[in-house]
C-alpha cells in the first residue's frame, strides 16, 4: 500500500481507534506509541546488474511496557503526528508504507500492509511479514537461468556457485 492510500484511509476515519495486527489474531497492545516516521531511500543493484531505486515510508510503532490498560490511539491523534512529520519532511504519496514493529513474540521487522479496513470502532491495519525477492524476475529475467554475469562469464544467477548472487 502506498503512503497516499494509507493516509486517505486515516483521513476518512478520524474517530476510529487505530489498531495494528501483526499476525493472525495478534494485535499491537493498546497504549502503543508512534515514535517516528522515516523516509528511506533505497538504491540497489540486483543479481542481473540492474540498478533499482525506490522510496519507502516506515512508521515505527512501539508497545509500552506493562499490562495493556489503554485503548489504541484514535486515528485523529495519528494524523497529528503525521502532520508534524510532513511539516518537516515531504513524504512521497507513491512510496510503499511499512510498519516497523517488534515485541516479545516477534523480532523487530518492517512489515508491508496487506490491507487497512474500517471496522465498527477500529481502523485495522493488517501487516504481513516481508519476504526476500529476486528483482530480476520482476524485470523479465529469470532467476536461476544461465546468463552473463557481472564479470563477463556465463553462470547461473541466484544459484549455488553462481557469480551474481
Amino acid at each position: 500500500m502506498n503512503w497516499q492510500s494509507f493516509k486517505n484511509q486515516l483521513v476518512e476515519n478520524p474517530n476510529l481507534h487505530l489498531q495494528f495486527q501483526y499476525a493472525d489474531g495478534q494485535m499491537v497492545k493498546g497504549g502503543y506509541h508512534i515514535t517516528e516516521i522515516k523516509q528511506a531511500q533505497i538504491t540497489s543493484v540486483d543479481c542481473g546488474g540492474k540498478m533499482n531505486a525506490w522510496t519507502e515510508i516506515v512508521v515505527q510503532v512501539v508497545e509500552t511496557s506493562g499490562p495493556e490498560t489503554e485503548a489504541a490511539m484514535e486515528v485523529s491523534k495519528a494524523m497529528k503526528i503525521i502532520h508534524v512529520v510532513e511539516n518537516q519532511l515531504a513524504l512521497p504519496g507513491k512510496a510503499e508504507v511499512k510498519i516497523e514493529f517488534g515485541n516479545e513474540q516477534v523480532p523487530v521487522q518492517q512489515m508491508p500492509l496487506s490491507s487497512v479496513e474500517a471496522l465498527e470502532n477500529d481502523l485495522m491495519v493488517n501487516m504481513v511479514p516481508d519476504a526476500t525477492q529476486c528483482k530480476a524476475v520482476g524485470q523479465g529475467q529469470s532467476c536461476g537461468e544461465p546468463q552473463k554475469s557481472l564479470v563477463g562469464t556465463e553462470s547461473g544467477c541466484c544459484t549455488p556457485g553462481g557469480s551474481c548472487c
